[in-house]
């Protein structure tokens, strides 16, 4: 038993694991679970003080959002408003890797935790044939952001999430490696659509859905949703980014075409990069602290979403 009183227990992929995590989460406790994106640290999104863990186990500042996961379009409504383009939106794109900021619900069950105060709450409806099967069989609308310590490497394996949360989350739902590797874009509304956060899904697909070209969020507009915090997704090692070569002493994460410690995609594709991420960025943090070098990313595709991640956790620490 860890020094927070907990022993974190790995249920299987399996009928009795779904309805082990569904139980605990129905009971107010911490379960994280995989979605195509990265594993999730879920809490019953209705309950304040099963939310308010989700903060204290992650260390996460309570001005930060949280994204609410429900299994299906039609699940949405009980907790927020869905019309106009974010229909549109979630029409085209759910199940999937796509987070979109909407009203509240008037009067609805959520939380005031989950939307740090705000107006809107982050929805999603997760892919994950898992997630879809948690969600249904918990039967409530699950909070959860990534399950991670704040500000520190996104999970997309399970090993991770013990990793950094053992002994303080009740249960892990173990479903392997998460196929995406980055979490979910997401869109608001004000009220034309803009983006607030590249992810899983391109900006060129939802620009192809839209017709046109999405505004982009300001830098330095406030806190709206998950993910905008400038220091975010860091190893311990500092980074340096666009990086053509290793200096004396760094160990280079590659991209394309060159000799590294670690090749996000030897063959220069954007996807497996996306998908190798955040594995590979643990994996350096397991080996040492000497210092990453990066290799250059095209910004377009996934990398725009990589890229994002990337300048984050090379960023200043808070």
């Amino acid at each position: 038993m860890s020094a927070d009183g907990l022993d974190t227990e790995i249920l299987s992929a399996d009928i009795a694991g779904v309805a082990g995590a569904a139980e605990l989460l129905r009971a107010g406790a911490l379960v994280s679970f995989p979605t195509e994106t990265v594993y999730g640290l879920g809490a019953d999104a209705t309950n304040d003080h099963a939310v308010a863990r989700i903060f204290d186990a992650k260390g996460r500042p309570h001005f930060n959002p949280l994204i609410v996961h429900v299994p299906s379009l039609e699940a949405v409504s009980e907790i927020a408003v869905l019309s106009g383009p974010a229909l549109d939106l979630a029409q085209a794109f759910w199940p999937g890797p796509l987070t979109l900021v909407l009203p509240l619900k008037p009067g609805g069950p959520l939380s005031a935790l989950v939307s740090a105060g705000l107006p809107t709450v982050a929805v999603r409806v997760p892919a994950h044939p898992l997630a879809q099967k948690l969600l249904e069989a918990a039967g409530i609308p699950v909070a959860a952001p990534s399950a991670n310590p704040s500000g520190r490497i996104s999970p997309s394996t399970a090993q991770h999430v013990l990793d950094g949360l053992s002994g303080r989350i009740a249960a892990v739902l173990d479903g392997g490696p998460c196929e995406v590797g980055l979490e979910s874009t997401i869109v608001g509304f004000d009220p034309a659509p803009v983006l607030l956060r590249p992810g899983g899904l391109p900006v060129e697909a939802l620009e192809a859905a839209l017709g046109g070209a999405i505004a982009v969020r300001q830098a330095s507009a406030g806190i709206t949703a998950p993910g905008q915090l400038s220091s975010h997704y860091a190893p311990n090692a500092q980074m340096r980014l666009n990086a053509d070569e290793a200096r004396p002493g760094e160990r280079l994460l590659g991209f394309g075409h060159v000799e590294a410690d670690l090749n996000l995609s030897p063959s220069g594709d954007l996807v497996e990069a996306a998908a190798n991420l955040f594995r590979y960025l643990h994996q350096l943090d397991i080996e040492g602290d000497a210092p990453i070098a990066v290799s250059p990313i095209p910004d377009h595709g996934m990398g725009r979403a990589i890229n994002d991640r990337l300048r984050r956790a090379a960023a200043p620490r808070n």
